[in-house]
């Protein structure tokens, strides 16, 4: 049973929402969001990650951080950028490309499904990651950035989205990467209600991007609650603001990755090497492999399709399966020496939103060694290893398109 409710969410006005909307706070550099933030006083940017408006430099864990992040977004309240809804609503969030759209729901997830495992994952998060946003949330009170989440797809919810879109929307705007972003308010408390009555026929919600931004939000529930004199339960604290997507309508992109280094071999010897677990075919015109247990590699301006040997996997293990874990299994860790990938400066991880050519890029100017093009894992496996309470790799998933910051901001109390 997911227990979910609707949020009075602080929102911008329709004649900001488009400059509002930002990319997530942990998508972008803070180079890059100086950038954005320069040209545009509006970006959401100036907020979650309110080093943009400090000196060049400035450690993005500074103190003066969180403080300029509440100052600014207190400053968008008080200018009349944002609102807040007299009442809470469900919110309809619809992301299309060309090729692709999702419709999700915007609600809390309350703190309970979290604690009861009922809310699952498969990344692990790093600490320090933790402790940046639980220390934003708390400074700002507030939770910035919604958790990307979704569950299996039920017809009776899709009925209930089907009807909704008919309305007008309350925002519908596309941004300069083509993304075309709707929003609709959920306003009718009949709805609302059938929309909480059919969540709490779904066993189990899944993250599938923001497990730091989850787990932040989480520790600042708890921390509140046992400050707590008379806990309900119902406090806002509890309800950790998240979209929620049906599985059938979400894309995972390949994430690739790049090595700085062959671990001390010639060329010779690492295509040796590679080649006791994988079946080597230069050429590859491709560069991006069709089908699962396939990789591209492309070394010193030449695409190898690498296909794993059957006994790189075993077909009854979910983890052994995954192409992460093959590639990690069977070449990053015993033939160039990545052995934690998740923290070895020498490997860095690419997106497949940037193409093939972030790749060769990275190998022909950037003095990296080799880089390697994966196969997308599909949501059935990253359900099934959520399920079976384990732990992709780092960088497995990469979904596409990515919410965008600043169309609702959930107040804390």
């Amino acid at each position: 049973m997911a227990l979910i409710a609707p949020l009075r969410a602080v929102r911008p006005l329709k004649k900001y929402v488009k400059e509002v909307a930002s990319y997530p706070y942990d998508v972008i550099s803070s180079q890059e969001a100086r950038k954005i933030a320069d040209v545009n006083p509006y970006s959401f940017l100036h907020i979650s990650k309110a080093e943009v408006d400090l000196p060049e430099g400035t450690d993005p864990h500074d103190e003066r951080v969180y403080e300029k992040a509440r100052e600014n977004f207190d400053g968008f309240i008080k200018s009349g950028i944002f609102i807040q809804d007299p009442l809470p609503f469900f919110y309809l969030y619809r992301l299309k490309t060309d090729h692709h759209e999702q419709c999700g729901i915007v609600a809390g997830v309350h703190l309970s499904e979290f604690e009861s495992g009922r809310v699952k994952q498969h990344e692990s998060v790093l600490p320090d990651k933790v402790v940046d946003r639980t220390r934003h949330i708390e400074k700002v009170n507030a939770q910035t950035g919604p958790i990307f989440m979704t569950y299996l797809a039920r017809r009776s919810i899709d009925r209930l989205v089907a009807g909704i879109v008919k309305d007008e929307p309350e925002y519908d705007f596309t941004c300069g990467d083509g993304i075309t972003h709707t929003v609709w308010v959920i306003r009718d408390r009949t709805t609302i209600a059938a929309v909480q009555d059919e969540f709490k026929k779904i066993e189990s919600l899944y993250i599938a991007d923001g497990h730091h931004r989850a787990a932040s939000a989480v520790a600042v529930a708890r921390k509140r609650r046992e400050k707590e004199r008379r806990y309900s339960g119902k406090e806002e604290y509890n309800y950790v603001m998240s979209v929620l997507f049906p599985h059938d309508q979400l894309k995972i992109m390949d994430y690739n990755r790049a090595v700085k280094d062959l671990n001390g071999l010639s060329r010779e010897e690492f295509l040796c090497r590679v080649g006791v677990k994988f079946r080597i075919t230069p050429d590859f015109s491709a560069k991006s492999p069709g089908k699962c247990h396939q990789f591209g590699m492309y070394l010193k301006g030449t695409w190898y399709l690498l296909e794993a040997g059957r006994d790189c996997y075993d077909p009854d293990d979910i983890m052994s399966l995954l192409d992460v874990t093959i590639l990690q299994k069977h070449l990053l860790d015993p033939v160039l020496g990545i052995r934690d990938p998740g923290n070895d400066k020498r490997v860095v991880f690419v997106g497949g939103i940037r193409g093939m050519e972030e790749l060769e890029r990275l190998v022909d100017w950037e003095a990296f060694a080799v880089a390697f093009s994966l196969f997308p894992p599909t949501l059935e496996q990253m359900i099934a290893v959520a399920d079976a309470g384990k732990i992709m790799p780092p960088k497995s998933t990469w979904f596409e398109p990515k919410l965008r910051s600043g169309i609702w901001i959930h107040l804390l109390d």
